[in-house]
């Protein structure tokens, strides 16, 4: 026989101990090993917390990304007309206001005399690079020149853009008034020109400039001074659409100085309609919504505004009638609507992805396991290989 007996040991002990727990173990996809084979160990152990830990760190991983969503784009065609277009402009220029010219003329034919829609205040050049200082040593958006690349800016812009962001300020509903300039002290130098509000325009490209009084256009036979000339600026905001404050666009927070008197700045700005919405019901019902039914009004879901890419060409130029020195920002409004969505799965989707990423951890963390145990096995019998505490050969000398 098998021996068993003779050793005192019952072959049946090693079986099942009933039918009806034998039949159950059929259907079992994870035979289990009896409890008297097993041995734990402190290395076992500690595979098991760092199993658990592993999957710990990724089930809050996905649980965190569920939880805010995906962002996606989609470019279409702008449904209806749209005739209007509101600027909203702050820009601090290092000359009097009362020598400055400015105004839009579209492509439409329209001239539009923005320095009276416009509001004006005289302000002095010192204070503002003051309070530039202080915002920069403060922590807030840095200022930046034109010729300048700041990938913190980038990042900044591109956190302003997503859409709990602007979904954010709209429900906050925040006060869309321009910010209160630096007050003039008593010995400050007036020497500049702060531009800033908001206007409406045609929804068509266009020609948005500052120029001196007299260059440009024919101001009843005034003439400036080339020497009183200075084009330095500093643009705080410019943006198209609903105006929000703390949104930080392109332009905003520039600075551009000169030592020229007959300079010209010019900033080519492509506008995109842009439509924030959170998740697919808003959208679709603006998609799916007749021209007609189509206004532009903003609500908690769904937001309509504007961005722009911006590109600069500035330099000097020869003191002629032919040449007009100022600041030029030509517009042009692009045939495309970007739609902005955020979109987030079912919980059901979590779930599945949540029971994937816990039994792929742990799948690999057992092969590991049994991977590690055997590079160990194998290193510990090299060691005694190499170590020799005699043998004996079966040789005797006489």
């Amino acid at each position: 026989m098998n021996g068993f007996a003779a050793h005192g040991l019952n072959e049946d002990a090693f079986g099942e101990k009933s039918e009806l727990q034998g039949g159950l173990k059929t259907f079992d996809a994870f035979p289990k090993t009896k409890s008297s084979y097993t041995a734990p160990s402190s290395r076992g152990g500690q595979w098991t917390v760092l199993i658990l830990l592993v999957c710990t760190v990724f089930s809050l991983s996905e649980f965190r990304t569920w939880l805010r969503g995906t962002e996606n784009h989609h470019f279409s065609v702008e449904k209806g007309v749209g005739h209007d277009l509101q600027l909203n402009l702050d820009v601090v220029i290092h000359m009097p206001c009362d020598t400055l010219d400015v105004n839009i003329q579209d492509a439409s034919g329209d001239r539009i005399l923005a320095g009276e829609l416009l509001q004006r205040e005289r302000t002095s050049w010192q204070l503002w690079m003051e309070k530039r200082n202080r915002e920069t040593h403060g922590g807030a958006h840095e200022y930046q020149t034109l010729s300048q690349e700041d990938t913190d800016r980038i990042s900044a812009r591109e956190a302003d853009s997503n859409i709990h962001h602007v979904l954010g300020e709209v429900r906050k509903n925040p006060r869309k008034k321009f910010p209160k300039g630096p007050r003039l002290r008593r010995g400050d130098k007036v020497d500049s020109c702060r531009i800033y509000g908001s206007l409406e325009g045609n929804k068509v490209q266009g020609d948005f400039h500052i120029t001196a009084r007299g260059h440009g256009y024919r101001d009843l036979g005034e003439h400036l001074d080339h020497s009183v000339f200075n084009f330095s600026h500093m643009v705080t905001e410019l943006s198209f659409g609903p105006h929000y404050p703390t949104l930080l666009n392109p332009l905003d927070k520039t600075i551009a100085s000169t030592e020229s008197h007959y300079y010209k700045y010019q900033y080519f700005l492509s506008v995109v309609p842009t439509i924030y919405s959170k998740g697919n019901r808003a959208l679709d019902t603006y998609t799916n919504a007749p021209p007609s039914q189509l206004t532009h009004r903003n609500n908690k879901n769904l937001v309509f505004t504007n961005q722009y890419a911006a590109t600069t060409q500035a330099g000097d130029l020869p003191e002629s009638p032919f040449f007009v020195p100022g600041i030029f920002f030509k517009y042009n409004i692009e045939p495309v609507l970007l739609m902005i969505s955020e979109e987030r799965t079912s919980f059901l989707s979590l779930l599945i992805r949540l029971v994937n990423t816990v039994s792929g951890v742990m799948v690999t963390g057992g092969w590991l396991y049994q991977i590690s145990g055997w590079v160990w096995e194998l290193m510990n019998r090299k060691r005694g290989r190499g170590k020799s505490e005699g043998v004996l050969t079966g040789k005797h000398d006489d």
